[in-house]
């Protein structure tokens, strides 16, 4: 249960728009449920429970970036990053920077910086994967997009981003590796133990 506290409401209330620092810090001040994470994607806040088979996905895939790139390898998990668009405030499953990112001053990596996102997609929010945060990650120019769906045991791989779209995409049932020795990424992560739900 999120509970709110009625001066936070006025607060609200009170402002036309929340610019997305402001949601981010009202956020810390209410109680979010153990094991949701939460995004602000488009102005609207989304909080979605983490499922053992989503984070054996999500571990899977940073273990392929550790196996390949070593133990230094700047991969993150649930981590804001903002991105472009509307007061989108994003904490991707996964994210690879470049090795030589650096924090801003304000303590946060930059959207520049992110050469792969990977989303394991929830059925509440798996809209916002495949709209407004593939937007999104196309415009920040990140180069290789991935959603792997649980459901549906497949994976959706983007590249090429151009403008807010990307020009290259392709989809492998699990099982198959999804082969990303051409992309700045330069491996191929094998999904066939990504688990089901």
């Amino acid at each position: 249960m999120v509970t709110i506290e009625l001066t936070d409401r006025i607060e609200m209330a009170d402002s036309d728009e929340l610019s997305l620092d402001e949601l981010f810090d009202w956020l810390e001040r209410i109680h979010v449920p153990e094991g949701y994470k939460v995004e602000i994607v488009e102005g609207g806040v989304f909080m979605s429970p983490q499922r053992d088979v989503h984070w054996h996905v999500i571990r899977r895939i940073v273990r392929a970036f550790e196996d390949r790139f070593g133990m230094d390898v700047k991969v993150l998990s649930d981590v804001r990053i903002d991105f472009p668009g509307h007061n989108n405030g994003f904490a991707p499953d996964v994210v690879k920077l470049s090795q030589d990112a650096e924090k801003t001053a304000r303590g946060r990596w930059r959207r520049e910086d992110v050469e792969f996102v990977a989303e394991v997609i929830s059925k509440d929010t798996a809209a916002n994967d495949f709209g407004p945060k593939k937007r999104a990650y196309a415009a920040a120019g990140v180069a290789v997009y991935l959603i792997a769906d649980p459901y549906a045991g497949k994976c959706h791989v983007f590249t090429e981003p151009k403008g807010d779209d990307y020009l290259g995409e392709s989809t492998l049932a699990f099982g198959l590796p999804v082969d990303l020795t051409g992309t700045v990424v330069d491996l191929v992560l094998a999904t066939d133990g990504f688990p089901r739900d």
